[in-house]
């Protein structure tokens, strides 16, 4: 017997298809629990950008580089064998996000993670792709 908020449909049953539902149902306790937990429009936003920022590789490598020292940009275009320049518009996207910091000292720019967060999101992924 089918309940009232379950319809039944057909679904094609080849081995391809094994990984969707084989009739629909919506649990609509669970939906409404998990909606009233999900953040504002504006904040899945902001962390679709940062992720968006991360997704470049140049970016990923400053950001591990940056959780492991403090580094002015020199040392960083050094270490990833990319002009200061390249360098310099790279770090500004992630200033502009919030992941990095710089402070000056004299005339150059030490950058390092703005927080602890940054430095747990990468250790997390990488740990995710290493496993």
């Amino acid at each position: 017997m089918v309940e009232a908020n379950v319809k039944a449909v057909s679904q094609p049953t080849t081995e391809t298809q094994n990984d969707v539902c084989e009739v629909l149902y919506v649990d609509e306790p669970r939906v409404k629990a998990v909606a009233a937990q999900m953040p504002a429009d504006e904040t899945v936003r902001a962390v679709a950008d940062i992720f968006k920022v991360l997704s470049d590789p140049t970016r990923v490598k400053i950001v591990f580089a940056l959780s492991r020292a403090e580094l002015c940009v020199c040392d960083l275009a050094a270490l990833l064998g990319l002009s200061v320049s390249a360098v310099s518009h790279q770090l500004r996207l992630l200033r502009n996000l919030g992941l990095v910091k710089y402070r000056k000292a004299g005339r150059l720019a030490y950058y390092s993670l703005n927080d602890d967060h940054t430095e747990q999101l990468l250790h997390d992924v990488l740990k995710h792709v290493m496993r």
